[in-house]
């Protein structure tokens, strides 16, 4: 089974907020993100996330910088060792960057939020700083560290300078019996290159020679008797530089625990910040938590997708709704809708900002999916094989806290058999109580949907004019195929849909299925039929129980309204809102109060939905009648 993660691009996600990161700790922390299971813990991470966004847009980014392998030399320093002054400068400018961090929290305490209080964690052990910082310079122990170490390095370079002086004195003197006119160093004693001929001409004790072996590196007499005082000089600054390494290594050893509760307190803003900066990089907002089964985005993006293009998605689902169909054409959108909710769900519940205007978003004990053809070379899977096997894991594991997201559900098979076992699928998915939003090309689909209460069909918007997509998802109406209504505007002949539409639907062409002129190879022809009177469903009748007056609840958008005409054969009501009247499926209208209980027997309702101009030319035309005189139906 692909992971949730990878289907959801949600690993892609993490990339982008390790690039934030700054410490190694920090993208760990981030690789192991998993959603919150805790509402208490959930809600301290969004705080977190939105009070680091607010920081990074107010103050800039906070000065950090990684302290790796910090950790490793406090273990040399605990253990008695000595740390070389090369890494001891690195401890110095962790401290000193330590300082900046604190001087930057301190400074945005003025927002009064809480992450700036992580200041008071931080100590940034201002005398070993200043100690490190005198001591330490370019890597090496400074001149001045100490008195004693000062004038061992004078009495060294004096030595060595009356040494080359010395040198340099023999060779001038001598120039007919060298082979080159300077001084040289050869096993750190200064010579002279005298010709191997004249040997006997010159005192002193021959350190080394030429690959050819005619020029002899001689250390003069004069020279010679100044090496043991360089030597012994050397020694005492050595072990003077040692002791002012090892008091240092010391100091740092005792404040061993500090530095580390430094380096965590660290690493935990960095983490921290980086959700910050990853939420400024799509625009990110804190989305409301809820433990009532409810999702609902505003203008909902893809984080990944380009903003310009990422046309915003409107989502409710919850409240009674637990199952969204999606049909529609291939290509129109539904992948990256269900995605996109699916995805901002799984940021929302890993702390992190989504990406939208507005969210209130359900804590899920799972998020499961199954998108894509998800084919399983290695297993020597097909896609369908594939698929029903995912499929099969998704329903063993729903349950009434989880939420579900099938792409394609039935597909990568026979048509006909795909239907059926798509039908199934919802219907176990119906069952399992969970939150669950499909989408499919089967027609068929659509009328399981219209069958149930808490199951909404839905749709993606298609420009019959431009004949492209508009990616806009629309709850509570049914997708269509739109293959006839495509061919009819790009030439197909009438003749050749005909035997298209009679091919795909036989005596059975869906009700929906209009195009543009009322061509006759959409009509039926009724001399040829016989018309059966409709057997009344259970569902017409429940649709029939809403009464002209009737106050009403209107989901998902939760507006009352008031029944303005009663319910056609499809089931649909027209139900008047503030503004304006719309005909709505009676599976998405609750009854609030019946209108016997609101007016009396012989109320007249066109007070109520018609405009003040209707109810007066409708007062003329009944006394007498008025040439001209038109009554609007007002919309």
């Amino acid at each position: 089974m692909i992971s949730t993660e990878k289907v959801l691009e949600f690993d892609i996600i993490k990339e982008q907020l390790q690039e934030f990161a700054y410490t190694d700790k920090a993208k760990m922390m981030i690789k192991d993100l998993q959603p919150y299971m805790d509402e208490v813990e959930l809600h301290g991470r969004l705080r977190e996330t939105s009070e680091a966004k607010l920081l990074l847009e107010k103050e800039g980014n906070p000065p950090f910088t990684s302290l790796s392998g910090i950790d490793e030399l406090l273990q040399v320093a605990n253990i008695g060792g000595c740390l070389t002054a090369e890494e001891l400068e690195t401890v110095a400018y962790a401290l000193t960057a330590i300082s900046r961090l604190k001087d930057y929290l301190k400074r945005c305490k003025k927002y009064e939020i809480g992450l700036p209080y992580y200041e008071e964690n931080l100590d940034s052990l201002d005398e070993i700083k200043e100690e490190l910082h005198v001591k330490i310079r370019g890597g090496k122990v400074d001149d001045y560290a100490t008195k004693l170490l000062k004038s061992l390095r004078e009495g060294i370079d004096l030595t060595e300078i009356k040494m080359r002086e010395k040198a340099d004195m023999v060779l001038k003197s001598n120039k007919e019996y060298m082979s080159d006119n300077f001084t040289t160093m050869r096993n750190g004693h200064i010579c002279i290159p005298v010709k191997k001929e004249y040997r006997s001409k010159i005192s002193g004790s021959v350190i080394d020679k030429s690959s050819t072996g005619s020029t002899l590196f001689i250390e003069p007499t004069t020279v010679s008797k100044y090496y043991d005082d360089l030597q012994n000089l050397r020694i005492d600054e050595e072990n003077e530089t040692r002791r002012i390494l090892y008091t240092l290594t010391a100091m740092l050893a005792d404040v061993s625990d500090i530095m580390k509760n430094n380096s965590h307190t660290i690493e935990k803003l960095d983490f921290i910040f980086a959700k910050g900066k990853l939420s400024l990089s799509y625009d990110g907002v804190e989305p409301h938590i809820n433990l009532e089964r409810r999702i609902v985005i505003k203008s909902g993006r893809h984080p990944l997708m380009d903003k310009k293009i990422n046309v915003p998605l409107q989502f409710r689902i919850g409240d009674g709704i637990n199952g969204i169909v999606i049909t529609g054409p291939n290509t129109g959108g539904k992948t990256v809708a269900i995605k996109t909710v699916a995805l901002n769900c799984l940021l929302a519940q890993c702390g992190l900002h989504v990406a939208c205007e507005e969210a209130d978003i359900c804590m899920n004990n799972a998020i499961l999916c199954d998108i894509g053809d998800g084919q399983n070379i290695s297993e020597n899977l097909s896609t369908f094989s594939s698929h029903i096997t995912n499929v099969l894991e998704i329903l063993k594991r729903a349950n009434k806290d989880s939420l579900v997201i099938m792409d394609e559900v039935g597909s990568g098979t026979d048509p006909t058999e795909g239907m059926g076992i798509a039908i199934a699928i919802l219907e176990e998915l119906r069952k399992s109580g969970a939150l669950y939003l499909v989408t499919t090309h089967y027609p068929e689909v659509k009328n399981y949907a219209d069958k149930y209460d808490g199951i909404l069909n839905a749709r993606m918007t298609f420009d019959k004019e431009s004949l492209k997509p508009l990616y806009q998802l629309v709850i509570g109406e049914a997708g269509e195929s739109c293959a006839f209504y495509i061919a009819q505007k790009l030439g197909m002949p009438d003749s050749m849909l005909k035997i298209a539409v009679k091919e795909a639907y036989g005596d059975k062409i869906p009700e929906d299925l209009v195009f543009e002129g009322e061509k006759d190879v959409l009509k039926k022809e009724t001399s040829q039929s016989i018309r059966k009177k409709k057997k009344i469903t259970n569902d017409q009748t429940e649709a029939k129980k809403f009464n002209l007056g009737d106050s009403v609840m209107v989901y998902p958008d939760k507006k009352l309204g008031i029944v303005c005409q009663t319910a056609n054969e499809k089931g649909a009501l027209r139900v008047q809102l503030p503004g304006k009247k719309i005909w709505i499926n009676h599976k998405r209208v609750k009854l609030q109060v019946p209108a016997s209980q609101l007016y009396p027997e012989d109320y007249d309702f066109s007070i109520i939905f018609d405009t003040v101009e209707n109810r007066k030319l409708r007062h003329q035309m009944d006394r007498k009648y008025t040439e001209g005189e038109i009554i609007m139906d007002n919309n």
